[in-house]
């Protein structure tokens, strides 16, 4: 009778893996870098972003630190009832009016991990006479004076191809149209040394309204998804000041104010 052959153990290949660490998906240092992001430390940043805004934002840090521990658990690196934050700074999303804005700021143990604009700001009375909406070719071109001199980047080019997608409601780069021309400048200004030499939103956005086939007037559903992107194709997750996604806030808040 043949001797039945011992099984060889399977590989245990988490022991090779590595967790995703808050330095693997935010710009952090210290000893919170080398933290695994755990699920507990996911849903603490869960509920403060519902608590300020209602709700868990797209793209945004607790939605980033979800994958991230859902990954990690997966994998088994990390338990289901893990947290690696804690003490009294933990995470935290506090909101700040300044200069008729709300701005959003989130943190772990401190550290900033995502600021932006809101977008959906409470409408105030407005007096009787009541101006156009602000269009999205219009908050592009408002740019192109409190950004005039940023360097297009990859991160400005997603924020204009959301507008554009807006404002025209064809979901692809139009040939010849703005985000097309913001991709070109982004792609020359990484070949680019020299400051001086670079393609800067004023060049780009100047035009905007001619641009775009067709416009429309910015509402804060449109402003939200602009600021979704900025935010998802920046590693600081962060908005420019004065940049596509403060302007497109802006419209809509004013816009907003304006029909009440």
């Amino acid at each position: 009778m043949s001797q039945q052959q011992p099984r060889r153990p399977k590989p245990d290949h988490s022991r090779d893996q590595e967790p995703i660490k808050y330095s693997d998906v935010f710009s952090v240092t210290g000893e919170l870098a080398s933290k695994p992001i755990a699920p507990q430390d996911a849903a603490a940043m869960q509920s403060a972003e519902t608590r300020v805004l209602g709700q868990t934002r797209k793209s945004g840090p607790a939605a980033v630190m979800e994958s991230a521990a859902a990954a990690n658990e997966r994998a088994g690196l990390v338990r289901h009832d893990q947290a690696n934050v804690t003490g009294d700074e933990g995470v935290t999303v506090t909101k700040t009016n300044a200069g008729g804005e709300a701005w959003i700021t989130e943190a772990v143990e401190g550290q900033v991990v995502g600021q932006y604009i809101q977008p959906e700001v409470p409408a105030v009375n407005n007096p009787s006479v009541t101006p156009d909406p602000i269009t999205v070719g219009e908050a592009l071109e408002t740019v192109a004076l409190s950004a005039a001199d940023k360097a297009v980047e990859l991160t400005d080019v997603a924020a204009i191809q959301a507008a554009e997608r807006r404002a025209t409601g064809i979901n692809e780069t139009l040939p010849g149209g703005v985000a097309a021309e913001a991709q070109c400048a982004a792609t020359r200004n990484a070949r680019t040394m020299r400051f001086e030499d670079k393609t800067t939103l004023s060049d780009v956005l100047s035009d905007a309204t001619t641009m775009l086939p067709r416009d429309k007037a910015v509402t804060p559903e449109d402003a939200d998804r602009v600021v979704a992107a900025e935010l998802r194709n920046n590693p600081y997750m962060s908005t420019t000041p004065g940049g596509v996604a403060a302007s497109m806030a802006a419209a809509a808040r004013l816009n907003q104010n304006s029909t009440t």
